[in-house]
């Protein structure tokens, strides 16, 4: 029985039905089995514009049935092989925020399968793994379009995916509007969530 992280190898493969049988509060991450420690929890200015944009989110999408979830909600991101047994998944992370069309791809413990919109906020000592490692796991997966929020810089960038592979469209800064190539009705401008 695992009670505490430090039971667990940093340098070991876990699987989403071992990660299932842990005991302890620290909050972590599976990155194709690898275990991924998430810091403490998000900061002020974090928060607010987690809490801001959840706002604007759910008034954009007020008229649709999407679902919006905020951290900590788990999503298991599958393999190519597209196995959804808890022994063969081994990629479980937290977005900051995550649009799911599909209700099929929900259940009691979470999300199965690549959301269609993923946010991730950065803060200070996430940016590395939101910007690389988050990156490749979400184009694999199949994410559709993936924001990252930098709430100190206050830019925004959104890459789409085109052809299994994301596509940077161009930075945007506080005073710009932004419109989702997927959900055309998310249309607002950035200082809404930076207020």
């Amino acid at each position: 029985m695992v009670t505490n992280i430090n039971q667990l190898d940093f340098e070991q493969t876990y699987s989403y039905a071992e990660y299932l049988t842990w005991l302890f509060e620290d909050r972590v991450e599976l990155h194709k089995g690898k275990l991924y420690k998430l810091g403490s929890a998000p900061g002020t200015l974090h928060q607010k514009t987690s809490s801001n944009l959840t706002g604007v989110l759910c008034n954009c999408f007020k008229k649709n049935s999407y679902n919006l979830f905020s951290a900590p909600f788990d999503v298991r991101l599958l393999d190519k092989k597209k196995s959804t047994n808890d022994s063969e998944v081994f990629t479980v992370v937290q977005p900051d925020l995550c649009i799911i069309c599909d209700d099929n791809k929900l259940d009691q413990r979470g999300a199965f399968g690549a959301p269609d919109l993923v946010i991730e906020i950065l803060s200070p000592g996430n940016s590395k793994k939101e910007l690389k490692y988050k990156f490749d796991l979400y184009e694999e997966a199949g994410v559709l379009e993936y924001w990252i929020v930098n709430p100190i810089e206050k830019t925004f960038f959104i890459y789409v995916l085109k052809n299994d592979q994301f596509i940077g469209l161009h930075p945007l800064i506080e005073e710009d509007t932004i419109t989702s190539p997927l959900f055309p009705q998310l249309d607002f401008v950035l200082e809404e969530i930076f207020k």
